[in-house]
């Protein structure tokens, strides 16, 4: 059963945050909009790329209003070790969320239960605490940054434009559709 559409389910975990560790639960999240960046595992490999290429256009992220969270199920002093043994995730400003016992990533539906890890799970979440998008890539298959922020302005840009939609490789400013009974079949 897909995610999209529901709300997030209620969470409180642990996470490092800019050198402290802080409480981050479902009602923080909400008001604002948010990514969840699942990810399997600290101190590995094609995790630390992806981490760092959400941290290096974390800056438009914000600019755009939107929250940053990292998810793993390690714990948030493990983060923290990371976070001081990496120079790639040294430059991380945005929360690391700890999840050792799995249920945030459970929440989200993307858990590999026989290997205790998350999936390679990205999801938008609207101020309502509504998932809109959603994507889940295999262990090899790193994300792109600069993908996940041009949709997250799609997301942005339906929610504030009813009756509108954005096509494929939508960029900001470019045109969008109105479906109609009169656009059937003319695209």
């Amino acid at each position: 059963m897909s995610v999209i559409n529901t709300q997030i389910k209620p969470f409180k975990n642990m996470a490092f945050r800019q050198g402290k560790f802080i409480e981050v639960s479902d009602e923080q999240v909400k008001g604002k909009w948010a990514v969840f960046f699942f990810y399997p595992a600290d101190f590995t490999f094609v995790c630390p790329t992806e981490l760092g290429d959400v941290a290096d256009q974390y800056a438009e992220f914000q600019k755009m209003g939107v929250d940053i969270y990292s998810v793993s199920t390690d714990t948030h002093f493990t983060h923290k070790a990371w976070h001081d043994a990496s120079d790639t995730i040294r430059k991380i400003q945005y929360t690391m969320i700890g999840d050792p016992t799995g249920q945030l990533t459970r929440n989200f539906d993307c858990m590999r239960e026989n290997e205790g890890l998350a999936d390679r799970g990205t999801f938008i979440v609207d101020p309502q605490g509504v998932i809109q998008a959603l994507e889940i890539t295999a262990e090899g298959i790193g994300r792109n940054a600069a993908d996940l922020l041009r949709k997250v302005k799609a997301a942005q840009y339906v929610a504030s434009h009813p009756g509108e939609v954005c096509p494929a490789k939508w960029e900001e400013g470019a045109q969008t559709l109105k479906p109609s009974l009169d656009l059937v079949g003319k695209i």
